[in-house]
């Protein structure tokens, strides 16, 4: 409220960004005095239904969030925004989405928990286009315009109502974090070896280790007196689909030393919230990087300055090779393979990938399908090559491990899926 106060006193003339959460039902006609400079604008959290036929005036806005309001068709206005990149309305009972509401630009669409059933063609005609934000909604299909957006790099369809999805979509070139559990696609997959299970009443629970979208991660300790990691899943649609795929992706994989696997389910917890026990990593243990900016999009963002050895960069893509080949021989595609998911430990390479929550169990009966779908996360390896390769340190460059580690990456990245190499292929090849 004070910043809708500041803003009506034209306390903030000259803004770039503005956020206002204060159960607004129609947008301050003085947000337009900002038009010249804002290039952020945050409504989140308020009660709206519609936005103003003039949204265009703000020519320099390029980011908007819109997210848990009363919204039931994304506004038409957007697609006057000029400047317009990210587009963000989560949770807010969008059923229609129109050409007309996507800007030129647009790069970075959120739509998840929604109740949309269709999008529109234009999709593939915003050559800008990046990231797709999708899951928790009501799609039966994606539209076919959507082949032409060659771009696209993230894509997000878990928990809709797709039955089958479009052949064009292992073909697209730069397509590398995919999410599809949670869909009636009527995919046979094998049922995952069962996990021990222990009683809420048996765990001590310590102190919060951390949070997620999907859930909150607390230290406990079992009655033997060792520790563990607990993750208590919210229940809530996330970005990446709904907690019970992230439990069946992490019960399919099984255990492996590269790959942070639950060991034990969680059960008769008081409020019925589902959970899992996970190792705990060692305080040594760091992610290897922050997640994607809004500025970077699909990239991960690496801490001013990181180096690491040619050494360290060859040992922690020899451990993603193994532990992604563990993955993909049991019939999984992680999802989210970024560098923010890895756990390293900087004093000897030592690293583990996490989180399977964008996580999907292919299907056993189609192995040419599981394939292509597969090799579009090989892409995502061939980025994670590349990042160690730009940087390692400026004396170890053309060291016989970067030069191995370049090669991979190119190999990765073909454009083709197809002419991508598998992860026995990158083993043998590059030992890696």
């Amino acid at each position: 409220m004070n910043t809708l106060e500041q803003l009506r006193r034209g306390d903030l003339a000259g803004a770039t960004r503005l956020d206002l959460s204060c159960g607004l039902t129609e947008l301050p006609k003085e947000v337009f005095d900002l038009a010249e400079t804002l290039e952020v604008l945050n409504l989140s959290g308020n009660r709206l239904t519609g936005l103003p036929d003039d949204m265009g005036r703000l020519n320099k806005l390029k980011i908007l969030f819109g997210s848990n309001n009363l919204f039931t068709r994304l506004p038409e206005s957007l697609g006057d925004c000029a400047a317009l990149e990210v587009v963000g309305f989560k949770a807010t009972r969008i059923r229609e989405v129109g050409p007309e509401a996507l800007p030129p630009l647009l790069r970075w669409l959120i739509l998840t928990d929604n109740a949309i059933e269709r999008l529109p063609d234009a999709l593939g005609e915003r050559p800008a286009l990046q990231k797709l934000m999708l899951a928790g909604n009501r799609l039966q299909a994606l539209p076919d315009g959507l082949a032409n957006a060659h771009r696209l790099e993230l894509l997000r369809l878990s928990a809709n109502c797709f039955a089958s999805l479009p052949p064009w979509l292992t073909r697209l070139p730069r397509l590398a974090w995919l999410a599809l559990a949670g869909n009636p696609l009527g995919w046979q997959t094998p049922a995952p070896a069962p996990l021990p299970s222990v009683s809420w009443s048996q765990l001590q629970v310590n102190e919060l280790l951390g949070e997620g979208a999907s859930g909150h991660i607390h230290r406990v300790t079992l009655p033997s007196g060792d520790a563990r990691a607990l993750k208590l899943f919210k229940g809530t649609v996330t970005s990446d689909g709904l907690p019970e795929h992230e439990i069946a992706g992490s019960l399919a994989i099984g255990p492996h030393p590269g790959l942070c696997t639950p060991v034990a389910e969680l059960e008769q917890h008081p409020q019925g919230v589902r959970g899992m026990l996970l190792p705990l990593l060692p305080p040594s243990h760091k992610a290897l990087a922050g997640p994607p900016s809004m500025d970077s999009c699909t990239r991960d963002v690496y801490a001013p300055g990181f180096e690491l050895s040619a050494e360290a960069a060859f040992r922690v893509g020899q451990q993603m090779v193994a532990g992604l080949a563990h993955l993909h021989a049991r019939g999984v595609m992680h999802g989210d393979f970024y560098a923010h998911n890895i756990l390293w430990n900087p004093a000897n390479g030592d690293a583990m990938l996490s989180d399977m929550g964008a996580a999907t169990v292919l299907p056993a009966e189609q192995p040419a399908l599981a394939h292509a779908l597969l090799q579009l996360e090989v892409r995502a390896l061939g980025c994670l090559f590349e990042e160690l390769v730009c940087h390692v340190s400026k004396t170890d460059a053309g060291t016989p491990g970067v030069r191995a580690l370049q090669a991979a990456a190119d190999a990765c990245l073909a454009p083709d899926p197809v002419a991508r190499p598998d992860l026995a292929t990158l083993v043998t090849r590059w030992s890696l």
